[in-house]
């Protein structure tokens, strides 16, 4: 349906729905693809994997590239393209033969890349290149008990840092545990955080209520006001994440 018709559908008096993301343009053409990357959570996912990058002793400019632009395809537009998949959650109008194509030459691209920086360094890697792989898979299309905080925590917080400080060492370290469970523990944040996000846009149709205040005063509830704190945290973190991510590697290659 055109934009015009659906605002011909809709009682002139209501609200316009709320986007489906803080970060979700107007939908149609190539914004909805714009939108598909969750770029703040593509941005995040990134932020992590340099973090154990930057870790990992020995970082150089070829193997930091490398293994952002696997994650930013297996990530940023794989798992987002089979998440879409899953009920539209975003609801764009990308076809699902455009989504299908999307996820499996990301997911092949990331997967050629870690196997060829395999190669040239550890075998080992494979077996995050093939862990990587099943849980892009599993987590997004929403295999029994693959679909869950605690798997999410863990491939979108540990798992990332994990492999890049592997690619980079060859080795795992007690730095690099210790910081994949601080990973973990910010992805388990995001996850809490995000849940009441999505509630409230993609769910929610309608809010109602006050807040009585000690001073006899009330406060009346409102979708952008539930909405406020916990999407400038999910900002917040997003962009902390970021900004560690590239002191560290600064530390390695400055």
């Amino acid at each position: 349906m055109s934009g015009a018709g659906r605002d011909a559908g809709r009682d002139a008096s209501q609200p316009p729905p709320p986007r489906a993301a803080f970060y979700a343009l107007p939908p149609g053409g190539l914004r909805d693809y714009v939108t598909l990357l969750h770029l703040p959570y593509t941005a995040w996912c990134l932020g992590t994997v340099a973090i154990g990058l930057g870790l990992a002793p020995g970082l150089t400019w070829t193997r930091l590239g490398e293994t952002l632009a696997a994650f930013a395809l297996a990530v940023g537009v794989a798992a987002h393209a089979l998440d879409e998949l899953r009920g539209r959650p975003l609801g764009t109008a990308i076809p699902a033969a455009a989504l299908w194509g999307l996820a499996l030459v990301s997911l092949a691209g990331a997967c050629a890349i870690g196997a060829v920086v395999a190669v040239g360094s550890t075998l080992w890697l494979l077996a995050f290149v093939a862990a990587g792989g099943v849980l892009v898979v599993a987590y997004n299309l929403e295999l029994p008990g693959l679909h869950n905080d605690v798997v999410f925590a863990l491939a979108w917080g540990g798992f990332p840092v994990l492999t890049g400080y592997f690619a980079v060492a060859e080795t795992l370290r007690a730095e690099a545990v210790l910081a994949a469970i601080a990973a973990t523990l910010l992805a388990h944040a995001q996850r809490r955080l995000s849940t009441d996000v999505r509630q409230l846009r993609r769910r929610v149709v309608a809010v109602r209520g006050e807040l009585k205040l000690a001073d006899g005063t009330a406060e009346p509830l409102s979708r952008q006001g539930l909405l406020a704190a916990p999407e400038a945290a999910l900002r917040a973190l997003a962009a902390a994440t970021v900004a560690l991510g590239a002191a560290l590697v600064v530390a390695q290659l400055g």
